[in-house]
């Protein structure tokens, strides 16, 4: 009952004095990035008030590197690990006449990026297009509430607003997820707005026919890598967007220092004050990157999983084992634990992955000390 209390207390107690904007993070599940930041970029716009910056940004592009980095000294939180040369290329981007296009592995932290760019510049996030087989031109541009429609005609009332129509009238960043994933007559209906930056609407009149983009608008797209060949982007649209690869996390270290301060805050939100040992999130994040890499950390070479087994995924295993500790154990992470929730991020549709996991605790964990030989002995939690 004490530790239920104490999550009652951590994540559901009301506080008369906290902010409205902080009360409002809490009580989401998963709040856009300009509300769970709200007061570090207030603090940036504020500092560089006096900062050059490009039309329609509310911050200038060194306060956004330092928003998606960090800056400890003056407790703006790191939020993204990339060097620096990336994100500047990024940034940049978006304030010329081209769209962005992220690629990489799933999990990479793509879509997250994207967010916390656009609540950087633009301060709104939610101007978000989820690509998908049945993602129409409605869904991206706009459509028509059609009992105004007839009884009014066409006009601004019957008019329904997509992301990117709101984007372009009120000069914000619209992020595109997984635009592979659409048709690619689809994916076309972006050609004319990003080259002459208006949209056509041939249903209304006069001067309302044609939306000019305001500054401050453009697109950031996101493309996953295994998607590559599904629906290929045509040559026009490519030329119409810069392409940044957003890479798997290099270093160990940082990696490791990620996973930790994620799935802390993800605990946390949880309502589970528990806390995953630095210990448990090295073996968790070196047992990730040896599947991953299909070679161990002595240069050993297995054969790797078809799955991937990504930071993103490492981040959700390790909230599981803390939840899974809490709520079944005495609150004490332990390896079985992470064999427990390896299964689910692990073990997908395809069975040799199975064996080839098994060979991997049989050959590589078998022979290491410490911790590993816990997680050695909870093999059986594989199936």
């Amino acid at each position: 009952m004490a530790k239920k209390k104490a999550a009652a207390d951590n994540g559901d107690g009301d506080n008369s004095v906290a902010a409205p904007v902080a009360k409002v993070a809490t009580e989401l599940q998963r709040p856009s990035a300009e509300v769970l930041y709200a007061d570090e970029l207030a603090r940036l716009i504020e500092a560089d008030a006096d900062q050059p910056k490009p039309l329609g940004w509310q911050m200038s592009p060194r306060s956004v590197l330092t928003f998606v980095l960090g800056d400890l000294a003056n407790q703006i939180a790191p939020k993204f690990v990339g060097r620096r040369g990336f994100l500047e290329r990024c940034i940049v981007s978006l304030a010329t006449n081209r769209g962005l296009m992220l690629i990489g592995e799933p999990g990479t932290a793509k879509s997250y990026l994207s967010e916390l760019l656009a609540a950087a510049i633009s301060g709104d996030s939610t101007l978000t297009i989820q690509g998908s087989a049945g993602t129409t031109e409605d869904n991206i541009k706009y459509s028509w509430n059609y009992a105004l429609l007839v009884s009014e005609g066409p006009s601004e009332r019957s008019l329904v607003p997509a992301p990117l129509y709101h984007g372009m009238k009120n000069g914000r960043l619209v992020r595109f997820e997984e635009i592979t994933r659409c048709p690619l007559e689809v994916q076309d209906t972006l050609l004319s707005v990003l080259s002459d930056r208006v949209m056509s609407i041939p249903e209304m009149e006069g001067d309302g026919r044609s939306l000019f983009a305001r500054s401050g608008f453009n697109v950031i797209a996101t493309a996953n890598t295994r998607d590559r060949g599904v629906n290929e982007m045509s040559a026009a649209l490519k030329r119409r967007f810069n392409f940044e690869t957003v890479p798997i996390i290099a270093a160990i270290n940082d990696e490791m220092a990620l996973v930790g301060r994620e799935s802390a805050r993800m605990l946390a939100r949880a309502g589970v004050p528990v806390t995953v040992s630095p210990a448990i999130h090295e073996l968790l994040v070196t047992t990730f990157r040896e599947l991953r890499a299909g070679k161990t950390e002595d240069g050993k070479g297995m054969e790797p999983l078809s799955t991937v087994l990504s930071t993103a995924e490492a981040v959700s295993t390790a909230c599981a084992a803390g939840i899974h500790a809490y709520f079944y154990g005495d609150g004490i992470v332990k390896p079985e634990h992470v064999v427990h929730h390896m299964v689910g991020t692990v073990l997908k549709d395809n069975p040799d992955d199975l064996k080839k996991v098994r060979h991997y605790f049989d050959h590589v964990v078998h022979k290491r000390t410490g911790l590993w030989q816990q997680f050695y002995d909870a093999r059986h939690e594989l199936g």
